[in-house]
């Protein structure tokens, strides 16, 4: 998910994908932990996603005060 993605979704739909986000994160991180996994940069990439989304919301909520 790219940042002129995040930028376009309303609040509601943030913590949506947030949540989404956090969930596919434990699950890779568990996965990865039994079994290499094919893929690690996954991780890297949801966590990336992860800071772009809290701070997008972090952003709006600073401009709606």
């Amino acid at each position: 998910m790219k940042q002129k993605e995040i930028d376009i979704l309303s609040p509601e739909d943030l913590v949506d994908k947030l949540t989404d986000f956090r969930k596919k994160l434990a699950d890779l991180k568990l996965t990865h932990a039994v079994s290499p996994i094919e893929n690690p940069l996954q991780i890297r990439k949801t966590r990336r996603i992860i800071s772009r989304i809290l701070t997008r919301m972090a952003t709006n909520k600073k401009q709606n005060k």
